[in-house]
């Protein structure tokens, strides 16, 4: 395997939290009644793509693949939880 290849592995593994990490935030400014002001859209989507790419190497990890349903469902859970805790955590 080239470079090249390895590079879009890489790629490719990290891009579904890639996509729920901007989805997410987008979303929860559309979903929730009183979005928090002080919020800069980048940094929920940092927080988002670490907590996902987090639940896809412990996926990895726990199954020796990737692509899982049960770690894709980690991924929508864990980073569901993490956008609930920040919006919380910022509407005090």
């Amino acid at each position: 395997m080239g470079f090249i290849h390895l590079v879009l592995h890489v790629l490719n593994f990290l891009a579904p939290a890639g996509f729920v990490a901007l989805l997410l935030p987008a979303a929860s400014r559309h979903v929730l009644r009183s979005p928090s002001p002080r919020l800069v859209w980048w940094v929920p989507a940092a927080i988002q793509f670490a907590v996902g790419t987090a639940a896809l190497l412990a996926g990895l990890v726990i199954f020796g693949v990737d692509g899982k349903m049960l770690t894709y469902l980690a991924l929508v859970l864990s980073c569901a939880t993490s956008q609930w805790l920040l919006t919380r955590g910022w509407q005090g």
